[in-house]
């Protein structure tokens, strides 16, 4: 893994890494020796091999996940969150290989849960996926940035994505643990997605058909958008609730199962019987507000996978 001299600023950093095909080309913090052994500080054994990550199948090491934490600015406390997202990320159902190599808009979303996600800094409020004080974006990059090198990744060589989207850079947030649904105890969820869309409830009636109509047409939208691509696939779409929109489902919706299978069934009648979705994922998070955010599938197949941290 390449690091460089101490005391090299981030000008040339920068520009070295990329060279070398390591970088997304914003600046980076330089992986000095001192800074990547800061970070692998309780890890036994830095290069061990925890995965072959496509599209070229280079070695996964927590070495390789320091490197780039501190590429992306993220303290040592995030390797461990960042190693676990990126094992996730190499399991079948996900589909790394078809999600680093489509001409398609795929992005790997992260979703942390439990204590551990303030532990490192990360923010399920207020602006989770925007610039501010907390470590979501440095976080979500960092895990962008180990699949990136890991992979191989280069544009125009090994990914052919015909535009990408913002979130190739970082694309991470928190669940909310005071969600009426809970959230598991400090874990990690990946989600190939093809961007966000905000969405808003359909009027202020307090029933919950404001919201699960809005949703609805959301989820079948993505749908009709990709046309016969989805037909066959596992496209799974996710819906980030704000507390308040949460706390309006919840006496309606006990279980988020039960959330699920309502959204899931107005979806489908939109679309006359084609599926809205190989899955759905309620996600309880943002700050003070009615404004949801849809998160629509990667239209190639992929399913969600959730793992400890």
């Amino acid at each position: 893994m390449i690091t460089v001299p101490e005391g090299t600023d981030v000008v040339e950093a920068t520009a070295s890494l990329l060279a070398e095909g390591v970088g997304d080309g914003l600046p980076v913090v330089p992986p000095t020796p001192s800074r990547v052994a800061a970070a692998l500080r309780g890890v036994d054994d830095p290069d061990a091999v925890l995965g072959l990550v496509p599209p070229l199948f280079g070695e996964l090491t927590p070495r390789v996940v320091a490197t780039c934490c501190v590429l992306a600015g993220a303290s040592p406390e995030a390797v461990p969150v960042v190693i676990a997202a990126a094992r996730a990320c190499l399991a079948p159902e996900l589909n790394l290989l078809g999600v680093a190599t489509t001409t398609g808009t795929a992005a790997v979303a992260l979703v942390v849960g439990g204590p551990v996600a303030a532990r490192i800094g990360l923010t399920h409020g207020t602006g989770m996926l925007g610039p501010g004080p907390h470590t979501n974006g440095a976080v979500g990059r960092a895990l962008a940035l180990t699949l990136a090198t890991a992979g191989g990744v280069r544009p125009g060589e090994t990914t052919m994505a015909t535009t990408a989207q913002p979130a190739r850079y970082t694309c991470c947030l928190a669940e909310d643990p005071s969600g009426p649904w809970g959230t598991a105890p400090d874990s990690v969820t990946v989600l190939p997605i093809g961007g966000t869309a905000e969405v808003l409830p359909r009027d202020d009636r307090p029933d919950p058909d404001a919201v699960l109509d809005a949703l609805a047409d959301a989820l079948a939208g993505a749908v009709r958008a990709a046309g016969d691509l989805t037909r066959g696939a596992h496209m799974t779409q996710a819906v980030v609730l704000p507390p308040e929109v949460a706390a309006r489902l919840a006496p309606t919706f006990p279980a988020r199962d039960d959330l699920v299978a309502a959204l899931r069934a107005r979806g489908d009648a939109r679309l006359e019987g084609r599926a809205c979705a190989a899955e759905i994922l309620p996600i309880v998070a943002g700050g003070p507000g009615i404004k949801m955010l849809h998160l629509p599938g990667w239209i190639g197949g992929s399913r969600p996978v959730t793992a400890p941290t």
